[in-house]
């Protein structure tokens, strides 16, 4: 990534921590001299000198930029490590607050009877496998994981398939062998298979999409994720309810060895 590219990227990740467009780019520039005045700055951010002051002043208020009063004032930013630290306390603290403010608001029940047979749909790798941690957690009996991209064998949910209880038990199938093997190693206790689903694989899949992952967890809840290859995007549906039509085509795939047995190795 060229310098000007690795600038841009720093000042997009600034604004979406809560930096104004002119404020992410004079810390950005501070980051690069050891001191500057105003003049300096503007010159290498082109942000406006008169908007400058205005930026560092908001900076210095956050703890991200020092200011020395000579004439005329030069600025720094802080080192990178207090920075980053400063910036991460202040992002998990509007976190916090978010949290509490969510959970202080009083809900408004629908007079509707909720269905026990229920679908949703979301999207981003991030967030679904927040939604399979979830999952995972609440396993009693058994776990049946399968996996058709090699990235989604993540530390994360490695730890979390290895925290278990010991009471669940845990089958995962891989799209391929040589995944197959990162599992074993990686997840000893559980029972590993190479799916016979070719279509975890991403060949002469409609729409040009490849299974992400398909978890099943006690039989009543089930997420099956979609991977764009191009883009790296990943979509999932998630159902519960014992009664659920998805949940009942896995179930099925199961009894008829589509997917292994508990006792298959």
């Amino acid at each position: 990534m060229s310098t000007e590219n690795s600038q841009e990227d720093a000042i997009d990740v600034l604004q979406q921590l809560g930096l104004k467009e002119y404020e992410a780019k004079c810390f950005v520039g501070l980051s690069r001299v050891s001191t500057g005045t105003a003049k300096q700055l503007s010159e290498i951010t082109d942000v406006p000198r008169t908007r400058v002051y205005d930026a560092v002043r908001v900076l210095e208020a956050q703890g991200l930029v020092e200011v020395q009063h000579s004439s005329p004032q030069r600025f720094r930013s802080v080192p990178l490590l207090e920075a980053t630290e400063t910036l991460r306390a202040q992002y998990q603290n509007r976190i916090d607050r978010l949290t509490n403010a969510l959970e202080r608001t009083d809900r408004i029940d629908s007079d509707e009877q909720g269905s026990v047979q229920e679908v949703w749909a979301m999207s981003g790798t991030d967030a679904i496998a927040n939604r399979t941690r979830k999952l995972l957690s609440d396993a009693d009996d058994e776990i049946v994981l399968v996996l058709g991209d090699d990235s989604l064998l993540t530390d994360r949910l490695v730890e979390d398939l290895n925290s278990r209880d010991n009471d669940v038990d845990v089958v995962i199938g891989a799209a391929t062998e040589s995944l197959q093997q990162r599992i074993r190693a990686a997840i000893p206790d559980a029972t590993t298979f190479v799916s016979g689903l070719e279509w975890l694989r991403g060949e002469n899949v409609a729409e040009n999409l490849a299974i992400g992952r398909l978890l099943l967890v006690d039989r009543s809840s089930i997420l099956v994720s979609t991977i764009v290859p191009d883009t790296g995007e990943e979509h999932a549906i998630f159902g519960s309810g014992f009664q659920n039509g998805l949940i009942v085509i896995s179930r099925r795939l199961l009894s008829q060895g589509l997917l292994p047995s508990r006792d298959s190795n």
